[in-house]
């Protein structure tokens, strides 16, 4: 899933590659899929997309924007992937959606398992949008103590765990599963392990290793379990994920279990997180 390394990475490269661009023909909705969410009939996206002019990508959280023009955003989220492909290059017949370009290139997205392609107006966003313009991201400044600390202090915080706080309700927008794993692991702290158990000191740890940690996901390009705009493994080598299971722990040489928890598989080394 789509999640804020590679939010802000695709945004990155879309917004080189798509600024002043003229979309000269759309096409959504060609390979049904029963969990890609469009706004309204995907039928009606080639009469709304064809001839604007695309001003450029961002990302919010983990939801990447694409200014379509006519106050309007072509928002992906969750499982909605984009691709780029260059002039001439085939493009997949199989897709959710395909904006031809006046340069000869294309843009598709494909849905794997669920997301979302809406086209929507960002002065009038969605909850999920609207949580993700208004909470400032750990890469940026505003991510500070102050802010961090009203975190910890959101009602129910302290009953749960720190899977639970980290990645649900939308404390830190796109924050979630994936890449919870490395965060976890850097601060050497289990993701079920119970909120009310952290001292001061581990708190500060997790606060540290979730700026740092998706800093340099971001830093290279994405994570190695995900994709690029090209289609290729994101350059940050994960340290526990689904391609490092039978890997012993790097820092301590201890075994690296799995196990199902909150609606997600969760990763920890039984060596070195608590």
């Amino acid at each position: 899933m789509i999640e804020l390394p590679e939010a802000v990475t695709y945004a990155a490269g879309l917004q080189a590659a798509l600024t002043g661009r003229t979309v000269v023909e759309a096409q959504a909705g060609r390979s049904p899929h029963g969990f890609a969410f469009y706004s309204g009939d995907p039928g009606s996206y080639r009469s709304r997309l064809r001839g604007r002019v695309l001003g450029g990508a961002s990302a919010a959280g983990g939801l990447v924007l694409i200014d379509v023009g006519g106050g309007e955003h072509l928002l992906l989220g969750d499982g909605a992937y984009p691709r780029l492909h260059a002039p001439g290059a085939r493009v997949p017949d199989r897709h959710q959606l395909r904006l031809d370009l006046d340069d000869g290139s294309a843009l598709t997205v494909g849905v794997q398992m669920y997301g979302g392609l809406h086209l929507v107006d960002v002065s009038d966003p969605d909850p999920y949008l609207e949580a993700a313009l208004r909470c400032p991201s750990p890469l940026t400044e505003r991510f500070d103590q102050e802010w961090v600390a009203g975190l910890w202090a959101q009602d129910g915080v302290e009953r749960g765990s720190v899977k639970a706080f980290l990645a649900t309700q939308q404390r830190i927008p796109g924050l979630g599963n994936g890449v919870l794993q490395d965060i976890c692991w850097q601060a050497r702290v289990h993701p079920r392990r119970a909120v009310a158990t952290l001292d001061a000191a581990a708190r500060t740890a997790l606060m540290d290793a979730v700026r740092s940690t998706l800093a340099a996901m971001v830093a290279g390009g994405g994570r190695d379990t995900e994709r690029t705009l090209q289609g290729e493994p994101g350059g940050y080598r994960t340290v526990l994920s689904r391609r490092t299971l039978e890997v012993p722990c790097p820092r301590c040489g201890g075994r690296v279990g799995k196990s199902t928890y909150l609606g997600g598989a969760v990763y920890a080394c039984g060596g070195c997180q608590e």
